[in-house]
């Protein structure tokens, strides 16, 4: 791939020259580290990024990163990358209204971070190509074996992060994919998809049972362990019925 231009709006200085040093290593060039969405304005008259890779919590700015990301678009289009800790699916609903081409999680890995922003770039052009959203899709082709499968998004049980790639779950099969859970995640952000960990993402369609620690699926001899806290937060997304006193 040629060199990207990109520009980096992060608030942490020192997560900031680590992203701009692992960019670099793999070639790309960096237009400006912006830590408010006044400075990442004023740096696209200077040059303009190939994309623009955006935290969301940006302690120093007026706004936070998404509305930071649709200022920029209101001036340049371009693929927007979010590089977060946020994942909130509220947040996540929040960014797909500026057709992020990744939604990206904090740690991350450098070699995983330079590999995400170019599939990244790569898969915003492809789509904008075909004219088809895929945020809003019944249906997702994703890279596999030299090709592209279907995933038809309400016949996935779960989703399961395995460190730079996603095992994806359906009733009849599994198969594993070249991209981690915060960027496959931001394609899934229907009321019934919901982040049970960093590890998993669940399809409460298929829930059939539900403990103080872990989740039951439909027709699947599997369970799926969370932490007891989080327990309160899931019973509030299904329709409960109490036994009367």
């Amino acid at each position: 791939m040629n060199p990207l231009k990109i520009l980096i709006i992060e608030d942490e200085l020192i997560t900031a020259n680590d992203i701009q040093e692992t960019l670099q290593k793999a070639g790309h060039q960096i237009t400006a580290i912006a830590q408010s969405c006044k400075e990442a304005l004023s740096s696209l008259k200077h040059t303009l990024p190939d994309l623009a890779l955006i935290d969301i919590i940006l302690e120093d700015s007026s706004v936070d990163g998404i509305a930071t990301a649709k200022a920029l678009l209101a001036q340049q289009q371009m693929p927007i990358i979010y590089l977060t800790a946020n994942s909130e699916i509220p947040t996540v609903r929040r960014a797909t209204e500026t057709y992020p081409a990744a939604y990206l999680l904090k740690p991350f890995r450098h070699k995983e971070l330079a590999i995400q922003v170019e599939l990244a770039y790569y898969n915003y052009h492809a789509s904008q190509e075909t004219g088809i959203n895929p945020f809003t899709a019944e249906s997702l082709f994703l890279p596999f074996e030299g090709g592209h499968v279907r995933i038809t998004k309400q016949d996935v049980l779960y989703i399961e992060a395995e460190g730079a790639y996603v095992r994806v779950f359906e009733s009849d099969r599994n198969r594993l994919f070249t991209m981690n859970l915060g960027y496959i995640m931001q394609f899934f952000a229907t009321p019934n998809f919901y982040r049970l960990s960093r590890s998993y993402l669940i399809n409460f369609n298929y829930v059939e049972r539900v403990e103080r620690n872990q989740l039951f699926f439909r027709g699947q001899d599997l369970k799926l362990s969370f932490p007891e806290p989080q327990y309160k937060e899931i019973m509030q997304r299904l329709a409960v019925i109490k036994t009367p006193h």
